[in-house]
């Protein structure tokens, strides 16, 4: 078998479609079948049902997606890792969190850039939930997230930094420059981040045992739409006090001095738990750590 078949039974597993796997690898759809059928008289066994236009992984093809992943990853790290090189070359696939984009991954990918030139970056914006399975299917080499802490058997985390999120308004806001609590917000809209966001159900979750019944104006996960409607006095908008840094110091926003619960967050890296951390990845995390 070849880590071409293998990555082409994984996209076949993923679409359930040969035509569409072919489309998304570049492939002829006669190449792809040519490639499953071949793994399959390897294997001995069938992968895939076809029923009719419905595609179908038989009991042998569910069992082989985790070797299958295995072996992808595993040629990814000798990619990264095995050089005459005594930097590290390659690509380097990282899922990051949209907030951490605002003032601080792109001087750490500089700095990175200037410690290992021969490396490229790929990025991918992840979300709490769907990173983990990421991370699993070798899809991402790293991760680093802004979340409330969390734990994964599936994972490893390499490094772990508190952070912060904040209420937002415009300097005239009626609550500007006064000590608040939960209940001070029942009277005003909230601007809030999406619907999968961990920050705003946080939020709701607090406000809820408090008895309230909260009042969004807005949800979205742009943090820039919820600093302009902030800004223009349209609400309060509840986001990673390192979003705003910028509409701070330049005075179109003001920080509320906020007394009721916190809401503990935390910059975090994740590896699969079974990734070999090579001089491509500890060079970006001792970047991040200083």
């Amino acid at each position: 078998m070849t880590i071409t078949q293998l990555s082409t039974f994984l996209k076949i597993a993923e679409l359930r479609n040969f035509s569409a796997a072919a489309s998304s690898l570049g492939y002829a759809q006669s190449t792809v079948t040519t490639q499953i059928k071949q793994l399959e008289e390897e294997l001995e066994c069938q992968l895939f049902d076809r029923l009719g236009k419905t595609i179908v992984l038989t009991p042998q093809g569910e069992r082989l997606i985790t070797y299958a992943e295995r072996m992808l990853q595993l040629e990814r790290e000798i990619h990264l890792e095995i050089s005459d090189e005594e930097e590290p070359t390659g690509v380097l696939k990282i899922g990051v969190s949209e907030s951490l984009c605002y003032n601080r991954v792109p001087k750490i990918l500089m700095e990175y850039k200037k410690a290992a030139p021969g490396m490229d970056i790929q990025l991918t914006f992840i979300t709490h939930e769907t990173f983990p399975d990421m991370l699993q299917k070798g899809e991402l080499d790293m991760v680093y997230t802004l979340n409330p802490y969390m734990e994964d058997d599936r994972l490893t985390m390499l490094y772990k930094k508190e952070e912060s999120l904040g209420f937002f308004v415009s300097p005239d806001h009626p609550l500007a420059g006064k000590e608040i609590k939960e209940k001070d917000l029942s009277d005003y809209p909230l601007l809030l981040t999406g619907h999968n966001c961990s920050f705003r159900h946080m939020l709701l979750t607090d406000l809820s045992k408090c008895g309230m019944d909260p009042n969004p104006l807005i949800e979205t996960s742009s943090k820039e739409v919820l600093k302009q409607f902030a800004a223009n006095g349209l609400g309060i908008a509840f986001i990673p006090d390192m979003t705003a840094v910028k509409e701070v110091e330049n005075g179109s926003l003001k920080r509320l001095d906020w007394k009721g619960n916190a809401f503990p967050i935390y910059s975090q890296i994740f590896v699969h738990k079974d990734k070999y951390v090579g001089k491509a990845i500890s060079t970006l995390n001792d970047i991040i750590k200083k």
